[in-house]
């Protein structure tokens, strides 16, 4: 079974490499009057990570919020 993790954390690794060299154009992101360049591989990574940090935080959110009316 070691062998098994091992060639997923291989494929997975060498798929995310081959995603990074794919998309390495250049975009502007702009909010407010802030303007960022990076590549279009970082800019999904930074959403996707954004994304996790923010869902997570929405689910505990509401967990709270149902707990607490089950309490009334």
């Amino acid at each position: 079974m070691r062998y098994v993790y091992i060639a997923l954390i291989v494929v997975l690794t060498a798929i995310v490499l081959l995603f990074k060299v794919q998309n390495l154009e250049q975009v502007t992101v702009s909010i407010l009057s802030a303007r960022v360049t990076m590549p279009v591989s970082a800019l999904l990574l930074l959403t996707y990570v954004l994304g996790m940090l923010t869902g997570g935080f929405v689910v505990g959110l509401v967990r709270t919020w149902v707990r607490g009316a089950r309490r009334v």
